[in-house]
């Protein structure tokens, strides 16, 4: 199964576990069956909570005749309808059903996913803190039938998925890949013209194609809401069109929101890559663990100075100008928290050219982010120090300023349960 993303065409080769750290270059090359993995087994992910409520009869999900169960799913999974982006590309299993009038939804929270496509069923990725990203469908029947009203609601585990999510893309662990693509007029994806693998590191000018995209973006480029008819002299455009809604191109009485939020978009962007490697951290230091006690001390240095680089957004993209949402995303994102005495928090946007207005990751707060063994947290905050504290600087460091630099240190003092004593020195 695909997402509202593309799946990546070059596979990670089937290899022993205990091949994974030679020559990996930031991808885990062992088996999500490895028993150090065990990903087969079972899980704690919010879907996988959410099944056993429903098992024991303490939450019910209610049908509409608009859009099913889809309202009532991300409902139980605390999943807000401000959070939804829409693909217009046919990337998905659904792709015979998708098209730019009857185009894909998702919507997001911290550690859920979940697509929708009118006349389709449910799909759902779900991060569980050991395992990564587990599959689910709700109302498939059939490959590719539709669903509607059931007598007793049921996710289905979908491990197929690993077929497509399981890849270099993904870091060879379970999770997400997200791509922008160049779309004919129908939807379908130029694979002729190439592809982009986007996270916020990404130039501005190559992402969200596929997308639609709704907001302001200033003098800023971007792929969205555009179409291609030639693979041979597909370019991106000279600066793709923001639209102020969704209500030129579908109708949005059909869907649970009229726009599809740029500021949404960025968030996914950066979330995506980060949970592929708290995934892919936790994955190397237990087949390390097991199969090369000896690896782990050199193997745990180079992946905690490409996590910390990353949850710091040291290798950002310019956005090449204000950005601004009109969904409500925004607004609701930054109310999470947590704050500091100040005030402040990790979730406060900038979005003037840079996304985040304290560039360091929300996703430190996550389940998956506790749950990495201790050697992994040790090696991220013993780096996390290094950078912060001004120990590592020079060349792409400079882009942490002093003042950066400390307020993220004091917003993490506050806020970061288990954070080291070693955090607690001041930064000059």
């Amino acid at each position: 199964m695909r997402m509202a993303w593309t799946a990546s065409l070059i596979l990670l080769a089937a290899g022993s576990a205990a091949a994974f750290y030679e020559g990996s270059d930031g991808v885990f090359e062992g088996l999500p069956e490895d028993p150090a993995i065990g990903y087969p087994g079972p899980t704690q992910d919010p879907v996988a909570d959410l099944s056993l409520k429903l098992e024991a009869g303490s939450v019910e999900l209610k049908y509409d005749e608009s859009t099913g169960y889809l309202r009532s799913v991300l409902d139980a999974l605390h999943v807000p309808i401000q959070s939804q982006i829409v693909a217009m590309s046919k990337t998905s299993v659904q792709q015979y059903i998708i098209s730019p009038q009857n185009p894909r939804t998702l919507y997001f929270n911290d550690s859920v996913i979940v697509g929708y496509v009118r006349g389709g069923f449910i799909e759902l990725a779900a991060q569980d803190p050991r395992q990564g990203m587990i599959f689910y469908t709700l109302g498939r029947n059939g490959r590719h039938g539709a669903s509607g009203r059931m007598d007793k609601p049921t996710f289905l585990r979908e491990n197929s998925c690993l077929s497509c999510h399981v890849s270099y893309s993904s870091l060879g662990v379970a999770g997400t890949l997200l791509h922008s693509v160049f779309p004919a007029p129908d939807g379908t994806a130029l694979y002729q013209a190439g592809r982009y693998e986007t996270d916020h590191r990404s130039p501005f000018d190559q992402r969200y194609g596929g997308w639609y995209v709704t907001g302001e973006a200033g003098p800023a480029r971007h792929m969205g809401n555009a179409f291609f008819t030639n693979p041979d002299t597909a370019e991106p455009p000279a600066k793709g069109a923001l639209l102020p809604s969704l209500t030129s191109r579908i109708d949005t009485s059909l869907y649970l929101s009229p726009y599809s939020d740029i500021v949404a978009l960025l968030v996914f962007n950066h979330q995506m890559h980060m949970i592929n490697l708290l995934t892919r951290v936790g994955w190397e230091v237990r087949a390390a663990k097991l199969e090369q006690p000896a690896s782990l001390p050199s193997r745990l240095k180079k992946t905690a100075e490409e996590f910390v680089d990353y949850l710091l957004f040291v290798d950002e993209a310019p956005l090449g100008g204000k950005v601004k949402g009109n969904s409500g995303f925004a607004e609701m994102f930054a109310a999470q928290g947590p704050r500091d005495k100040q005030g402040r928090s990790l979730r406060q946007f900038s979005l003037e050219n840079r996304v985040m207005r304290y560039p360091c990751s929300y996703m430190i707060y996550t389940g998956a982010f506790d749950a990495l063994p201790a050697e992994a947290k040790d090696a991220i905050y013993q780096r996390l120090w290094s950078v912060l504290s001004g120990q590592v600087s020079g060349g792409k460091y400079d882009a942490l300023s002093l003042a950066d630099r400390k307020a993220v240190l004091e917003i993490l003092q506050d806020t970061k349960k288990g954070l080291p004593a070693y955090f607690g020195t001041a930064v000059r």
